[in-house]
């Protein structure tokens, strides 16, 4: 996966990156952070099942209330052994690649209620949108990357080593 260097927060960076994972990955559906928002202060319809798919020191820092840590290389029979079927899948990682791919595995073995949020943790944090750490609120997101880092607004970005 490549990506343009650039100094500071770049929106238009995130947006190319979110063409990249929609061009990359045809096949998955892409749920936006606002549609995201709405449904989960739907109570008139089942929560979905949030699962988050980055390594274990990024999901430590932040994530989105409720999700559950998958590896990014996860099986889809791992995945699908640890989730409800009749429940909806909401996939999301950094900026939506490592869930893309594990998004495509998931419909690869049948599984149809799955979706990437797009432009995932990063759109979401830098949306202002609720993430927690140990149950608690937080502000700041592991950046993946000191490169990736910059797609997150620098108030969001959590000091972390590479």
């Amino acid at each position: 996966m490549a990506i343009a260097l650039f100094s500071g927060f770049s929106a238009i960076a995130l947006e190319a990156m979110k063409q990249l994972v929609r061009s990359k990955f045809p096949k998955v559906r892409q749920l936006s952070t606002e549609e995201l928002a709405r449904w989960l202060t739907d109570t008139n319809q089942p929560a979905p099942i949030l699962l988050d798919v980055r390594k274990a020191e990024e999901f430590a820092v932040s994530h989105l209330p409720g999700a559950t840590r998958v590896e990014p290389s996860a099986k889809a029979a791992e995945v699908l052994s640890s989730v409800p079927t009749n429940g909806t899948v909401v996939v999301y990682c950094s900026v939506g690649y490592r869930s893309s791919e594990l998004a495509t595995r998931l419909l690869e073995a049948g599984f149809t209620n799955v979706c990437n949020l797009e432009g995932s943790i990063f759109q979401w944090a830098n949306e202002d949108r609720a993430i927690v750490k140990d149950g608690i609120p937080a502000t700041t997101v592991h950046g993946y990357n000191e490169t990736f880092g910059k797609l997150l607004k620098p108030e969001r970005r959590a000091t972390v080593k590479d």
